[in-house]
């Protein structure tokens, strides 16, 4: 079975990172890896936020803890280290599949220099609110746009667990 393949097959979300942050090099070919994404009719909508200051990183997930309606103390992020956000442009009618193939290309990219990955979801609902549009705001972000989803990065604290057999009827054939 070729590269691509196998990492596809062996890619598992990470829910226990190690604090360790990834090498600066990985992270730029994960980042370039994500722009590589199929975009309805080119149009390039997403853009990613790449946190890997741990001041922000705790506030974005401490807003996320909010959102999600969990206890003081609890991370949604697992301690990744580095948070990718992915954002799309609302006025462009596929944003959310745009958004959504970058994701993947995120997480298999970073499976395949060896880095665990996990996608976090409320990343809408986080750039809904005063405090994403801060974070837009500082980075010079002009326009709408709405968060599709936080590729949370790092070193898995412990291998992955194995697939799940693949339901029955999954694929059909005409």
């Amino acid at each position: 079975m070729n590269e691509t393949l196998k990492v596809l097959e062996n890619r598992r979300s990470c829910r226990n990172f190690k604090p360790d942050m990834i090498k600066e090099e990985d992270l730029k070919a994960i980042l370039k890896a994500g722009t590589y994404a199929a975009t309805g009719m080119g149009k390039q909508s997403p853009i990613i936020i790449a946190v890997t200051d741990k001041t922000l990183r705790d506030e974005i997930a401490e807003e996320n803890r909010k959102i999600g309606g969990w206890n003081p103390g609890f991370d949604p992020f697992y301690a990744a280290p580095v948070i990718l956000i992915v954002l799309a442009k609302k006025d462009v009618a596929t944003h959310v599949y745009d958004g959504s193939l970058v994701m993947g290309n995120l997480m298999n990219a970073a499976e395949s220099l060896g880095i665990a990955s996990i996608w976090i979801h409320r990343a809408k609902e986080e750039f809904e609110s005063e405090f994403g549009w801060n974070i837009l705001k500082k980075l010079g972000i002009e326009g709408e746009y709405e968060g599709i989803g936080h590729c949370a990065l790092g070193y898995a604290a412990e291998p992955a667990k194995k697939a799940a057999p693949r339901k029955e009827n999954y694929i059909y054939c005409i």
